[in-house]
């Protein structure tokens, strides 16, 4: 499907993630200063699911700060309902109804990593206000995965949002889910990002 001005549907929410995060990433890295490291483990093209810790509603911000890509995040879809609903859906992020299995917004995401894209999830499916440092993780992002042929990208997120927040996020190398079951490839996701906030 392509719009009055020829682009498709997919490049123009590429197009509009390139315009919102060209004015937050500078915002954000000025006002938070985080610390990124490992960004080198991020494929620079290619089907990737990029999935991590989920403490606060800017977190995606510290993924888009790490790379080039355009990453069309999965969230709650309350998130389109209101006054910056057409944020999120210029920004290509995927509407997700967390009251069951979505499946609408699971094809989305495949039919994204099909074409050699990239989503961002957060396993946990919320986010974790407890004081453990990891929820338990939701086998959706490693099943996205294995359907959509796509690398996972594990990443841990420490720190507090504020100035001299000692905010960062470390990424860990990626992996490939394809001859894991995904019981098995969230397993190792879980450990992966268990192993890297024990790191920081």
């Amino acid at each position: 499907m392509r719009s009055e001005r020829g682009l498709s549907v997919a490049e123009n929410k590429d197009t509009g993630f390139r315009v919102i995060t060209s004015v937050i990433k500078p915002a954000f890295k000025m006002h938070f200063s985080p610390t990124i490291i490992g960004s080198e483990n991020i494929p620079k093209d290619g089907a990737m699911v990029i999935a991590g810790n989920h403490k606060n509603i800017r977190d995606q911000f510290l993924v888009f700060l790490a790379t080039d890509r355009v990453i069309n995040y999965m969230a709650k879809r309350e998130y389109f309902d209101g006054a910056l609903a057409p944020l999120f859906k210029w920004a290509g992020c995927i509407p997700v109804n967390r009251d069951g299995f979505d499946a609408a917004a699971v094809r989305s995401a495949i039919k994204i990593l099909k074409r050699g894209g990239a989503v961002g999830i957060f396993p946990e499916g919320t986010r974790n206000r407890t004081d453990k440092s990891l929820l338990a993780f939701k086998p959706g992002a490693a099943a996205i995965a294995k359907r959509g042929n796509a690398l996972i990208v594990p990443f841990a997120i420490s720190g507090e949002y504020r100035k001299n927040g000692n905010l960062k996020i470390l990424f860990g190398e990626p992996f490939s889910p394809k001859s894991m079951s995904a019981e098995e490839a969230t397993d190792k996701l879980f450990n992966a990002v268990s192993d890297l906030l024990n790191s920081q």
